[in-house]
């Protein structure tokens, strides 16, 4: 099995180290357009080598895109007129289908492409930021997977049972939705938090000397990298703005309590907001 990763980060990267550890990969091509990424693939042997992108997919059975969203429904059109009427696969890591669905769902090779979104991740991007076992026992989303020829879905299933993940249907539409509810939203409450700690607390000091375990946790994820998480936004931009409407209101509840003093309305409130925890023990 010759494998192509077209994207070199904390995805692609931890994906290389598992797939290669676990047998199911026998030469990692890398894809990386960032000169530094590419070199510290290479040194750190997550790669057996690097090339061009059209290289790369000639040379390769499986194809996973795990660039930016925004390159990858770029990229995919071009990818299945290389690979249509072969064997080959192409997959995505992407946190958002919905576009990428819509720019190739009438392309004749559309049926060798597997849309795939692990709910797995850090806070910390790059090569550097690659680990051991990232996806194991989480869940795998298979977006639209009638619209995969059946070998290319069983060669996307073997990877995800390689990587002990748990495999969850879903259509694009819906995945896009739901997903903005408890990924997107995550990501832009901790920005914005970040953005409202720095805005307001000027002292550097202050910030290290007071920060908790809730803050830290709250606030970890505005140290994710923007270029992954713009376009993300952006590509699902419809869910998320109502997600951060519906957010709004929350926070403007909260508000209007705390402004009239309200003890039970609080009280009432952070106990509907503890039913959560029957959810996520």
């Amino acid at each position: 099995m010759t494998i192509a990763i077209v994207g070199i980060g904390l995805i692609g990267g931890s994906l290389m180290i598992d797939l290669r550890k676990r047998g199911f990969a026998d030469m990692i091509i890398g894809v990386e357009s960032n000169l530094q990424h590419r070199n510290i693939a290479q040194l750190c042997g997550l790669v057996d080598e690097t090339d061009t992108l059209e290289n790369a997919v000639d040379r390769s059975d499986l194809i996973i895109l795990s660039t930016p969203v925004d390159t990858i429904w770029k990229m995919l059109p071009g990818i299945l007129d290389r690979i249509e009427g072969t064997t080959k696969v192409v997959t995505d890591m992407g946190s958002t289908k919905g576009k990428i669905g819509r720019v190739v769902r009438d392309h004749p090779g559309r049926g060798r492409y597997v849309a795939l979104h692990p709910m797995a991740g850090t806070e910390f991007s790059g090569p550097l930021a690659a680990i051991g076992k990232l996806f194991d026992y989480k869940n795998a989303i298979i977006c639209d997977r009638e619209l995969s020829d059946k070998d290319a879905l069983d060669l996307a299933e073997k990877m995800l049972d390689v990587l002990n993940m748990n495999k969850v249907n879903m259509n694009s539409r819906d995945h896009d939705v739901h997903v903005a509810y408890v990924s997107h939203i995550s990501h832009i409450t901790s920005f914005s938090l970040a953005l409202s700690v720095l805005d307001k607390e000027k002292e550097e000091k202050n910030i290290t000397t007071l920060a908790s375990g809730g803050f830290d946790s709250t606030v970890r994820l505005a140290k994710s990298n923007a270029e992954t998480w713009a376009p993300i936004f952006l590509e699902n931009s419809r869910s998320v703005i109502a997600v951060i409407d519906n957010y709004i209101e929350k926070m403007n509840l909260f508000r209007k309590l705390i402004a009239e003093n309200d003890k039970e309305g609080l009280k009432g409130l952070m106990e509907e907001a503890n039913k959560i925890k029957r959810i996520l023990h």
